[in-house]
């Protein structure tokens, strides 16, 4: 069997590593080893840029959206559970990915290697099920308004089947990547899936499988869920208009249609992003599983590290898409102004006080230079030449 040496493709599942090359040669044989290029050099700015910028707003909303009293809903819950997934993209994926592009070879040992090859996966599981979660419960929301009161307890069967599948699917993680070194050309580690599999075919299966519990399910019921809920708004407001025509209800033809159209933007948005985000970067993936090396000859490694950067976007987009459209992070948002808000004004005062008794020193002390004596009528200033009466 042909296992390329070089474990990045840039796929979660597959051979990962510094670059995006799975370097062979035509043969099968010799192997052309991984370097540190002027693309991973800009692969590694960027990811590192990311990171930050996902942090600081996945941050912000985990903030805001558990400082908000003691009893949560279950749409702040499940705005929790998205950024706790987000957060371990980029506390782990993101900076496992930079670090392996600067160091090229892998350094951290075996268990390491399987560990957050691993974690990875649970990661980006993790991202698909949430989202798929708030996809259902939004479907659920919608279709059957009434069932409020069942919705928080389904919502955590839900992210407890979640993070649970997205455990068990990546347990293959463990198993299949491992330490491997070579001597020839020259001495080279690398954490890598080379030799897990004995046919070739095993892998493609392996990887296919990984595929579809990653993407393409998750898309198809994403897609599905904002279908069913884009015909119920649309029907919802037609109706609507068509009693309106002889009954005046100023609470149905408010107040539903503006919580309808704010579920409607957000779910354009969440379905948008999804999309644009992670097609391109599994198309590749596809077409490398499938044809590897036609792939190789027509792809620039250059395309690939921008295909998997802008998978990693996705983390920075859900706090936004996520956060913005509720009202808990504009209140948490608010009281955090209003905090610091607070905080200045006090500090403010503080140093007017200060200053007042400053000066109000700084007074005294020239007052009692100056011959200025205070009494209860004022300040009499007294004549510094000898014998004269003080002058009020």
């Amino acid at each position: 069997s042909e296992h390329s040496f070089h474990p990045d493709c840039d796929y979660p599942h597959d051979c990962q590593g510094p670059t995006s090359a799975c370097n062979k040669s035509a043969d099968g044989d010799a192997l052309e080893l991984p370097t540190f290029s002027t693309a991973a050099k800009v692969r590694v700015i960027i990811t590192f840029a990311l990171c930050a910028v996902s942090a600081v707003c996945n941050l912000a909303v985990l903030w805001a959206a558990s400082s908000g009293g003691r009893r949560k809903s279950h749409v702040r819950i499940l705005i929790m559970n998205l950024t706790v997934a987000d957060l371990l993209v980029t506390f782990i994926v993101m900076p496992v990915d930079a670090v392996w592009n600067i160091t090229v070879q892998w350094q951290a040992g075996d268990v390491a290697c399987r560990l957050l090859m691993f974690m990875k996966l649970v990661a980006m599981y993790s991202c698909a099920f949430v989202t798929v979660v708030i996809s259902l419960d939004r479907q659920s929301a919608i279709l059957n308004p009434l069932g409020i009161s069942e919705a928080k307890r389904k919502s955590k069967v839900m992210l407890a089947v979640a993070w649970t599948m997205s455990v068990i699917l990546s347990l293959p993680q463990m198993f299949i990547f491992r330490n491997v070194t070579i001597t020839v050309p020259e001495k080279f580690t690398q954490c890598t899936t080379h030799g897990s599999f004995v046919q070739r075919w095993q892998e493609t299966l392996y990887n296919m499988f990984t595929f579809v519990c990653l993407f393409l399910l998750p898309l198809a019921i994403m897609i599905f869920c904002y279908t069913r809920i884009l015909i119920e708004i649309s029907s919802r407001m037609a109706r609507n208009n068509f009693l309106s025509r002889d009954v005046h209800l100023r609470r149905s033809h408010n107040n539903i249609p503006k919580a309808r159209m704010r579920t409607l933007k957000m779910s354009i948005v969440i379905v948008t992003s999804f999309i644009i985000c992670w097609t391109p970067y599994y198309l590749l993936g596809l077409w490398y599983w499938l044809f590897p090396e036609k792939m190789e000859k027509t792809v620039s490694h250059s395309l690939t590290h921008m295909l998997f950067i802008f998978g990693l976007f996705n983390a920075c987009l859900d706090p936004i898409t996520y956060g913005l459209f509720t009202i808990h992070f504009h209140k948490g948002m608010r009281r955090c102004r209003q905090s610091s808000n607070a905080r200045t004004e006090l500090e403010n005062n503080t140093r007017l006080v200060q200053m007042s008794r400053l000066s109000s020193l700084v007074t005294t002390e020239v007052c009692r230079r100056a011959y200025v004596k205070p009494c209860k009528g004022g300040l009499h200033l007294q004549n510094t030449m000898p014998g004269a009466t003080p002058v009020s």
